[in-house]
């Protein structure tokens, strides 16, 4: 856990099917309460790759210009593994933050096991996953699930240094 890295440059080389398919497997036994399942895994083709790098160089380019949206083209087309993580929605509220919860959980063991056997992986929230055509890109209807994660994987070109604050900075003991 402590090696793992969020990893913002892949090698081309796209790791194995199985090898995603058996992280998805393990991720689906994290606990969820009274075992909802509430996640559910798009394993997106290079069309609908595409359909989303081009939408999110759209919003870049609307934001920052045409030069920046070029840069985050080139990278997001760089990147070998597309993988979407939803959660079922629901209209109890404390249904829905468990079963998001869970989902979060899924993302990181499925993280962790990908980690563990040499696949480094990003989880993105951002902009272009709440758009309405991201969820049009990946046949979705937003009424029925929410978007927890976009998780890019691969091997990594480069594995970035960080820190964390000591256990004395974040514990409470009451």
């Amino acid at each position: 856990m402590r090696g793992r890295r969020s990893i913002n440059f892949f090698e081309q080389e796209p790791p194995p099917r199985e090898l995603i398919l058996e992280a998805i497997d393990l991720a689906r036994w994290v606990p969820n309460h009274h075992l909802t399942e509430p996640w559910r895994f798009y394993l997106l083709s290079e069309n609908v790759k595409s359909t989303i790098v081009e939408l999110n160089a759209n919003l870049v380019a609307l934001k920052k210009g045409e030069e920046a949206a070029a840069a985050k083209r080139a990278r997001w087309s760089s990147i070998p593994g597309w993988l979407v993580v939803t959660c079922l929605k629901s209209s109890d509220e404390l249904r829905a933050r468990e079963d998001y919860a869970a989902t979060c959980c899924a993302i990181y063991a499925l993280s962790l096991y990908l980690w563990s056997r040499g696949v480094g992986t990003k989880w993105t929230t951002g902009e272009v996953t709440r758009d309405a055509r991201f969820y049009e890109a990946i046949w979705t209807d937003p009424k029925v699930e929410q978007v927890v994660g976009l998780v890019w994987y691969g091997f990594a070109a480069e594995i970035p240094v960080t820190a964390r604050k000591p256990v004395s900075d974040i514990l409470v003991e009451i």
